[in-house]
């Protein structure tokens, strides 16, 4: 082995320190990392004539207790789904950082509100295992500010008070809160467990999710109602939504596994946060729920979520079985003209009049502060004349979850509730209450 010149050693390696003589807990601190820098340099005995870089190395892993590194890529797709769950304001510090968590070939995110709870892996090269808590948003910022393509290192201190995030030439130092603070969202036994197909979870949220209500004072409408039920001696895995003045369903044919499971309802918080998760449709989505928790597994992703505590209406009760009135009308050319004449209504009213005859329909808009606005459009149509008032919004809203060229309408008379159907969609319906006009 080459000898390597005293002079250089002597440079490189420190004498021994002089034992702290701060009190209480901070003493505490540097007693133990006076100890632990004491036993380092009495190691160096062995490794006299080694060259500095080994020497530098044996220091980073005896006074760094986790070292991790990977990809930016593959970092920034995790925390981009973890990190949404994070209040921007939070009154518990802990709530506001995410927990990470190095094992094996593979680092964990975690980040949770106390209702809602997001985990990830993603593979990394684990040098040193260990756990820390960091500020989410900050993390997130940071890592998708860096370079693509580049390395990430992410190494905590031996006090477990900062984390040092490394990429290139650019170095954070952030500040960490202990991993044993970090609460547990305990998911406890679920009693039921199935399979779907992304795509058809996404439909049941994408075609319900804009009719849950926002009116806090009636909780139990701010979410999705998922059930089962029976249609035409088929079972069906059913969601609803409503705020009172629209109704939104869906359905698709029930999987195994979702058979007698309770009725339950989807927070409106974690109804969104699947909803940017189920972007692929090639990937099979594991539901696992009790009468209190829902859990999904989406790949590398899992979602637990606690339940909505409450009794859903009896939705069925507001889906009119009369109604005899049929419009059809083209989808595009209904949503555009709608969009139109609502452009001159009041921000608070939002109404448009519906004056329906034989082959024709006229969209109208009065506001006294503004003007007025008309539009006619060709309809399929041959009942008795009717006019009725509709929510823009609500009208907009509809249009936009119908995928076929054309929309049928199903009227009573200007007081009672209309019934709207995708006409290329059978599965799906749509309830809207009038205006008054």
């Amino acid at each position: 082995m080459q000898k390597w010149p005293a002079t250089r050693i002597a440079g490189f390696i420190p004498r021994k320190p002089a034992q702290p003589a701060v009190t209480g807990a901070a003493g505490l601190r540097s007693q133990a990392f006076y100890c632990q820098l004491t036993e380092i340099l009495e190691a160096f005995q062995g490794f006299r004539g080694m060259p500095p870089a080994v020497i530098r190395s044996f220091i980073e892993e005896s006074l760094f207790v986790m070292r991790v590194i990977l990809e930016r890529s593959n970092l920034l797709k995790s925390l981009n789904h973890v990190h949404r769950v994070v209040e921007r304001r939070n009154t518990i510090p802990i709530l506001s950082n995410v927990l990470l968590s190095a094992e094996g070939a593979s680092l964990e995110m975690k980040a949770t509100d106390l209702d809602l709870e997001v985990t990830e892996a993603t593979p990394a090269k684990v040098e040193r295992g260990g756990a820390t808590t960091v500020p989410a948003h900050l993390l997130y910022d940071i890592v998708r500010k860096l370079s693509d393509g580049a390395e990430v290192m992410l190494k905590t201190d031996e006090d477990g008070n900062a984390m040092t995030v490394t990429s290139g030439r650019s170095s954070f130092r952030l500040q960490c809160l202990p991993q044993s603070d970090f609460p547990e969202l305990s998911a406890g036994s679920f009693s039921h467990i199935f399979r779907l197909e992304s795509a058809a979870l996404k439909g049941l949220i994408d075609k319900t999710q804009f009719a849950i209500s926002t009116e806090e004072t009636r909780y139990y409408l701010n979410g999705i109602y998922l059930h089962t039920v029976e249609v035409g001696g088929k079972l069906k895995l059913r969601s609803v939504a409503t705020d009172g003045h629209r109704l939104a369903r869906a359905e698709i044919d029930a999987p195994a596994g979702s058979e007698g499971m309770p009725g339950i309802i989807i927070p409106r918080k974690t109804v969104s946060e699947l909803q940017k998760l189920v972007d692929d449709p090639d990937v099979a989505v594991t539901t696992e729920l009790s009468d209190t928790k829902i859990r999904f597994t989406i790949g590398s992703v899992v979602l637990t979520s606690k339940l909505i505590d409450g009794t859903f209406p009896d939705y069925q009760r507001v889906i009119p079985t009369g109604n005899d009135k049929k419009l059809i009308i083209d989808r595009q050319s209904f949503a555009a003209a709608v969009d139109r004449v609502s452009t001159i209504s009041s921000e608070r009213g939002r109404a448009v009049k519906l004056s329906i005859n034989d082959g024709q329909l006229t969209l109208a808009v009065n506001n006294p502060d503004s003007g007025s606005a008309t539009e006619e459009l060709a309809a399929d149509y041959s009942s008795d004349p009717i006019e009725i008032g509709f929510n823009a919004k609500y009208l907009l809203d509809v249009a936009a979850q119908l995928t076929g060229s054309e929309a049928k309408f199903m009227l009573a008379d200007a007081g009672s509730p209309t019934l709207i159907h995708d006409m290329a969609d059978e599965t799906a319906l749509y309830v809207l209450m009038p205006m008054r006009v």
